[in-house]
């Protein structure tokens, strides 16, 4: 089967989209793709802008750093005095907020450092103490050396206490039988004396 060619990417003409549904939409696209890219502007550069564009339905939007206001007043006014009340209070609130915000990062850099290497020690603790106490670890997380490991280790515990076990049966049957009389004299075991009549024993207590 003869497969379809395809075009590819076709580049789209710049020009006014007739569709009025489509023209908002793409208004609303590409608006905020334009206030993200001159923020991120701001930010990289350090510089002030002010945007104002208004949507087919002739409503108005805008964006400034640090306001839009400022930026048109000093347009408007052709003030090249960058020094000005004004300016260097909105300045001075800006490198506030920057000088906040970079503390605040720094917090958080120096929180995160702490936790990781608090997390590194118990990482290094919890391993020590599997190296010690490995026969306390779960038999499906052994490895197969500490399965072996134990595994003779319960070999020779078996030995060890059939061992004892027949040690302590050897001991039980080799005591005397108890003493169950007195001799005579109080001590010992009662004597036999044999009769002269008579082939009879008797004891005596």
């Amino acid at each position: 089967m003869k497969r379809k060619s395809s075009s590819g990417r076709q580049k789209i003409p710049i020009e006014k989209i007739p569709k009025k549904s489509h023209l908002q939409v793409t208004f609303s696209k590409r608006r905020s793709g334009l206030f993200k890219k001159a923020s991120e502007l701001c930010t990289l550069c350090g510089v002030e802008i002010a945007i104002i564009v208004f949507s087919p339905a002739d409503k108005a939007f805008s964006f400034g750093h640090p306001e839009v206001e400022s930026i048109i007043d000093c347009y408007q006014t052709r003030n090249s005095s960058l020094d000005s009340s004004s300016h260097q209070l909105v300045e001075a609130h800006r490198n506030a907020n920057i000088r906040n915000l970079n503390m605040q990062l720094t917090q958080i850099i120096n929180q995160l450092e702490m936790e990781k290497r608090q997390g590194e020690e118990l990482d290094r603790a919890w391993k020590a103490r599997q190296r010690q106490y490995w026969w306390e670890i779960p038999v499906n997380q052994l490895g197969l050396h500490h399965l072996q490991h134990l595994m003779f280790s319960m070999d020779d515990l078996k030995k060890n206490v059939a061992k004892y076990a027949t040690q302590m049966f050897m001991d039980h049957t080799s005591i005397p039988p108890p003493i169950t009389g007195l001799g005579p004299t109080g001590f010992g075991p009662p004597q036999i004396f044999a009769d002269a009549n008579s082939s009879a024993f008797s004891f005596r207590y």
